[in-house]
């Protein structure tokens, strides 16, 4: 494999342009094909693996209640869990954001000689940019999910949670196995795969460390569950001598009965499985010298704007999320434009809130919009997280202009003095009949030249500067017209008929 690759092609911006990333998304074939692949397979899926669950809702139930109580004692269950990994061989580690984990990374490894190190899918470290860090420091470091591993011979970042490679064909990853690996041409799935496989059982013998992800922290046992289905986080764990495990402080569940009901849960949302194929519980070290797994153990507990997310109590239904990507599947949006649109690691309406609480809505203002909240993401997530509140209440901080993008929480709302002028002028106004009966008019003949096919479209130019909210509305939407008369007037004309009434329904008296 050829250790030197290109810099990666920035076809996509960050998520302050996912305006213009979301159009350049809507004209590339190959990821709409993909996309609706996508939610076709993993919705007929999903919907024959949760049958086969006699109470799938009062799973749902128990698993938000179990995230709840943890999320409210998220001190207590994370001290009894990094207490009990401790007694079992593990070496704990707290680090406040992305910086710390990656200095704190590179310097055990460095500490320890490693040079190599085999690494499994985890989103968190996708979250804070490990490879470019341990890159950086000159580590050789590769990725063992396949997925994953492809993304890294490119170049990209996942456009999925689950299947970071959907955006790309047969033909294109063919294409890159053969520039990158040198094999001979093939479209071949078998041989492609025995490529792959060939490379990464290489790397694993070599390794001097693995580093994985964290699916769930027991605090009952001080033990971490990863789930996969490629067997390749079993080799990470515990083929090297050095295991380093990534866990967001949000990870963590108070019993080892618990599992049962994410295990049920997680695989059925994310994959349409009804259990994946390895579940790899993890307590501490080797406790013998003929036992298989790492002389070292070392979990990190990350928090990187987690606490933040914790102290509202709208915002801390986000750390519920056990990062399925059913969301993403059932979104009509996401199904549109794919996860690279989006501009973070986390793609998506679990991203579209996730993200600006991490980086700051001043950086993701676009974000919490990327959505018709048609409720479809409410009703799949398995933990019952409400999206469209949460989508609705960081709109709310946007609008408002409050402080959350400079990472503050509970900060006074700052209206802005003329919105807050208008809005008084209105109340005033529309609560008196005269002027609510003028003002209708008065509009009806102010909308006139911007009515166009019984509709108002894209208002420009002096209009749309003397009322930009007006612009900013139909910049992306028609607006419907104000009728010709008002109730009122058709009322006192006598042209609207009364509504008639059973003959046994009350009369209203009127005077």
């Amino acid at each position: 494999m050829n250790p030197e690759l290109p810099e990666p092609a920035k076809a996509y911006g960050p998520a302050e342009v996912f305006d213009q990333n979301a159009r350049r998304a809507l004209v590339d074939p190959q990821l709409r094909s993909a996309l609706r692949h996508l939610a076709v397979t993993f919705g007929q899926k999903r919907a024959q693996a949760i049958s086969s669950v006699d109470d799938w809702e009062g799973l749902r139930e128990r698993a938000r209640a179990i995230k709840d109580q943890t999320l409210a004692q998220l001190d207590k269950y994370l001290e009894q869990f990094a207490d009990n990994a401790a007694r079992a061989g593990a070496q704990i580690h707290w680090a406040h954001d992305g910086h710390d984990v990656c200095r704190l990374i590179v310097q055990l490894l460095q500490e320890r000689g490693a040079t190599r190190v085999v690494k499994s899918k985890s989103m968190a470290t996708e979250e804070i940019h490990l490879n470019a860090a341990l890159e950086a420091a000159g580590i050789d470091t590769v990725e063992t999910d396949l997925g994953e591993w492809i993304i890294q011979l490119a170049r990209e970042t996942p456009s999925h949670i689950v299947v970071p490679a959907i955006h790309k064909s047969k033909r294109q990853i063919a294409e890159l196995f053969v520039a990158k690996l040198g094999i001979a041409p093939t479209d071949d799935v078998d041989k492609l795969t025995g490529a792959a496989r060939r490379v990464l059982r290489q790397r694993f013998a070599e390794a001097d460390a693995g580093i994985s992800g964290v699916n769930f922290g027991v605090a009952e046992t001080g033990s971490v569950l990863i789930l996969e289905n490629e067997g390749n986080i079993r080799l990470t764990t515990s083929l090297p001598k050095i295991h380093i495990a990534l866990m967001g402080i949000e990870k963590v569940i108070p019993r080892l009965a618990d599992l049962d009901v994410f295990l049920k849960l997680l695989p059925r949302s994310g994959t349409g499985q009804r259990l994946t194929a390895y579940q790899s519980v993890i307590t501490g070290t080797r406790k013998s010298a003929a036992d298989e797994g790492p002389e070292e153990v070392h979990i990190i507990l990350m928090d990187n704007g987690r606490s933040r997310m914790l102290r509202n109590p709208v915002t801390r239904q986000s750390l519920a999320c056990i990062r399925c990507g059913a969301c993403l599947n059932a979104c009509p949006v996401y199904q549109q434009i794919g996860g690279h649109a989006y501009g973070s690691v986390y793609p998506g309406p679990i991203g579209a809130v996730i993200t600006p609480q991490l980086i700051g809505i001043g950086k993701a203002s676009q974000l919490p919009y990327a959505s018709s909240l048609c409720g479809a993401c409410r009703e799949v997530c398995p933990v019952k997280i409400d999206i469209p509140e949460l989508l609705l209440h960081l709109r709310a901080q946007i609008a408002e202009g409050t402080a959350l993008g400079q990472g503050q929480v509970e900060v006074p709302v700052k209206r802005k003095p003329l919105e807050s002028f208008v809005f008084r002028l209105y109340a005033w106004a529309w609560s008196r009949p005269t002027l609510y009966e003028w003002g209708g008019r008065v509009l009806r003949l102010l909308q006139r030249p911007a009515v166009r096919d019984g509709r108002i479209g894209k208002i420009g130019g002096v209009m749309g500067k003397l009322m930009p909210p007006l612009g900013a509305w139909t910049a992306w939407r028609d607006a419907r017209p104000l009728a010709p008369r008002s109730f009122r007037e058709l009322w006192r004309e006598g042209k609207v008929p009364p509504v008639s009434q059973p003959a046994d329904s009350p009369r209203i008296a009127t005077r």
